[in-house]
């Protein structure tokens, strides 16, 4: 009888662009400001099971300058990549889908968004690194801070 191979597994098995957007709502005129823009940049991390064993995970940035509070451009994009693991402890399942899936996404999502920013004629705006580690442990932190939803017992 052939024994089953229970070694751990992590292996990419793609990584692509799933969605990007530029607006430009307020051009021309906004561009004709020698003001310097506002920018804010949000990040999230979302993972979901495709099939046994392979997982879709995805880093989404969004990038917004604002004059005032008008907008000069907002970017939104989603870089995703299809990861199979397998055979790992589901107490590690939560880093390695928070952490160390991201940490390999995220370096594409960086480029990508400075290049439809350049492409859409602006100076590119370079995404900091980021700790995906230190990220996880806050959420997982902020998570166990909410208070448990009360239990009706019959």
């Amino acid at each position: 009888m052939a024994e089953a191979n229970l070694d751990p597994v992590f292996q990419i098995q793609r990584v692509y662009l799933k969605d990007v957007s530029l607006e430009q709502p307020n051009s021309p005129e906004i561009l004709l400001s020698q003001e310097q823009p506002a920018v804010d940049i949000q990040l999230g991390v979302g993972a979901t099971p495709v099939a046994d064993g392979l997982f879709e995970v995805s880093v989404t940035a969004t990038v917004q300058t604002k004059i005032g509070d008008k907008t000069v451009f907002l970017v939104e994009a989603k870089q995703a990549g299809i990861f199979e693991i397998r055979n790992v402890p589901d107490d590690q399942m939560g880093a390695i889908l928070g952490i160390a899936c991201p940490q390999i996404v995220y370096p594409y999502l960086r480029g990508n968004v400075a290049d439809v920013i350049q492409r859409g004629g602006f100076s590119p705006v370079h995404m900091a690194e980021i700790n995906f580690q230190a990220m996880y442990e806050q959420q997982q932190a902020e998570a166990a801070a909410q208070p448990a939803a009360p239990q009706i017992i019959v």
